[in-house]
């Protein structure tokens, strides 16, 4: 009667082992999915050197400016495009492209320089905005830059 007993208990210490490997080995399982979470969009920043607050008419200011990454992803690439809401001028890039209002252009390096030219007497306001995008699709990280700059014919 007692050799009954013990194999009743190790049958039943099978079983329940039994079910909890199961109940671990289906919630293992429901919890996966095929892909894997990866980081392919880091935090970054647009550092700027100080620019004048004054501009004259033909006048260019040189905007001197170095992407920060927080992390890497070998795939990222980055835009820059910009949208002037004051003023008249055009904003050039260290590599000859002259920008259009609102056109995405790549960045090609990290570090790089704009050049403003102001083509009117009044105030200059503009937005240059760097985004990343990453495997091609558009992502939300961007970094948006105001420049504004005051006539300064109109002081004289």
């Amino acid at each position: 009667m007692n050799i009954l007993n013990n194999k009743n208990k190790r049958t039943s210490i099978f079983k329940a082992l039994a079910l909890c490997l199961f109940a671990a080995v289906s919630l293992t399982l429901a919890s996966c999915d095929d892909e894997m979470d990866i980081q392919q969009s880091y935090p970054f920043t647009v550092e700027t050197m100080p620019v004048p607050n004054k501009v004259t008419k033909g006048q260019t200011v040189e905007i001197r400016c170095e992407l920060k990454r927080t992390g890497d992803f070998a795939n990222t690439l980055y835009t820059i495009r910009y949208f002037q809401f004051e003023g008249e001028g055009k904003l050039e890039m260290d590599n000859g492209i002259t920008f259009l209002p609102n056109d995405r252009y790549l960045l090609e390096n990290e570090k790089f320089r704009l050049y403003y030219t102001a083509e009117g007497d009044e105030a200059h306001n503009f937005i240059v905005v760097v985004e990343d995008l990453c495997n091609g699709q558009h992502t939300s990280s961007n970094v948006a830059m105001t420049f504004m700059f005051n006539s300064a014919s109109n002081d004289e």
